[in-house]
């Protein structure tokens, strides 16, 4: 078997990080840099709220397939060359949307640059786990995750601001060249990560009975079905606040920006708040937590039906930054007690899961059109309740989820307590008696 860089005892170059992270963000890049050009994209290509929001449907169901598809065929076939294609796709896939001359083949477009995403993500997470084993791929993991955190606070700001001085397809324009950059740098600096002894021979049969297995799973089912609810009433959000915030309330494309980047933040302190928490309450107590404050910011954003923008904002906080707490855990007990050679398959599962309700959730939250704000709100609140709901039906996973024993034990090591204090003083008292 290949040994690690870990096993070598490299660290990773600066260049493979960078690239990896730069990978990690091209779902949230593609997703919300064009967000505050949506009410325009409108207007230009002539659709309405919910037909234009059909582009960012096709985008998430791009990345769900695409994610779901790439992962097992890179354990398959390696990594290097279906990633470089990837990239190769996402760049000629936003090319096309740059001079895509109506809505229709605009969402035709998207679906193709969000398959070609999903792609390089699903790839720059296997990458790392070739590379890594154990604490050192924790660690990285970690660094890939704050950048994925932080793309969706900066991708709309830049998005607003480069709003200011050129027209919605210039952003197109300017994904475009990142592509293109990315594409160069993915030929000349990645390698191969999977030799072709690591690779797995038992075809994609395979791939499908395991998520059979997996489906039929009370457990992973409900898990999956909770973060996937969650994550559709996000989208939800996603989707419709750009036309309720901006065409409803009348905000400009700059403050729509700055409350979507807000959003983001919340969703990073939970998930640091809940990292520091979960030694202490164990995930499933923390996914109940997240799920709680999330149906409560659902009927918060109901109540702005009769109270106006100053309900609908504070709202709308509460339902998206538990993210931080719901996914990962949901995750986290999805997993648990699953066998190694199954984590892939049911990861991208579970993310085909979430894209695919995304997808589904996001042109209902324009069906009224672009004046009106009671579509998006009645999805919000439903799935939000759903989500709740869903969490309370499922079983426990297979192994139980309790607080990390283990963390607390290594906290409490040299700390033996009165009781051990006393063990302590009668052996050595016992030593000294010896003759």
């Amino acid at each position: 078997m290949t040994k690690t860089a870990q096993d070598r005892g490299e660290a990773p170059p600066f260049t493979l990080v960078a690239t990896l992270a730069a990978l990690s963000a091209l779902g949230p890049l593609s997703i919300d840099m064009y967000l505050p050009a949506l009410p325009e994209l409108g207007r230009d290509l002539g659709g309405g709220a919910s037909l234009i929001q059909l582009t960012l449907t096709a985008c998430l169901v791009g990345l769900a397939l695409g994610q779901a598809v790439a992962g097992p065929a890179s354990d398959l076939l390696g990594r290097r060359r279906l990633l470089l294609g990837g990239i190769i796709g996402y760049t000629t896939a936003s090319l096309l949307c740059l001079i895509a001359p109506n809505v229709w083949l605009l969402i035709v477009f998207r679906l193709f640059q969000g398959a070609a995403g999903g792609t390089a993500i699903v790839i720059a997470r296997a990458v790392v786990r070739d590379r890594n084993e154990g604490a050192a791929a924790a660690r990285f993991f970690a660094s890939l995750v704050q950048v994925s955190a932080l793309a969706p606070i900066v991708a709309p700001l830049a998005g607003g601001a480069l709003l200011q001085v050129m027209p919605w397809r210039g952003l197109f324009a300017v994904i475009t060249g990142l592509g293109a950059v990315l594409v160069v740098v993915v030929y000349r600096a990645m390698p191969e990560t999977l030799a072709p002894e690591d690779r797995r021979g038992d075809g994609p049969k395979a791939v499908l009975v395991t998520f059979g297995k997996l489906a039929a799973d009370r457990a992973f089912a409900g898990y999956m079905l909770t973060g996937g609810l969650a994550f559709a009433a996000m989208f939800t959000y996603i989707s419709g606040s750009p036309f309720v915030i901006q065409e409803v309330y009348g905000l400009p494309q700059l403050a729509f920006a700055g409350i979507f980047a807000a959003n983001g933040v919340g969703i990073v302190i939970a998930g640091r708040v809940g990292a520091r928490l979960l030694d202490r309450h164990g995930s499933r107590r923390l996914l109940g937590i997240g799920l709680s404050i999330a149906a409560v910011g659902s009927l918060t954003v109901a109540s702005s039906l009769a109270a106006g923008l100053w309900t609908l904002l504070p709202g709308l906080f509460l339902v998206v930054a538990p993210i931080g707490l719901i996914l990962p855990n949901s995750m986290a007990l999805a997993l648990s007690g699953r066998p190694p050679r199954m984590a892939g398959t049911a990861s991208a599962l579970m993310g085909l899961a979430q894209f695919a309700l995304g997808g589904l959730a996001a042109p209902m939250a324009g069906l009224g059109g672009s004046d009106t704000s009671v579509p998006m709100v009645l999805v919000i609140v439903g799935l939000s309740l759903s989500a709740l709901a869903a969490f309370g039906l499922t079983p426990r996973p297979p192994v139980t989820d309790e607080p990390d024993r283990a963390a607390q034990s290594r906290r409490n090591r040299g700390r033996p307590g009165r009781r051990g204090e006393e063990r302590a003083v009668r052996r050595s008292h016992t030593r000294r008696a010896r003759p």
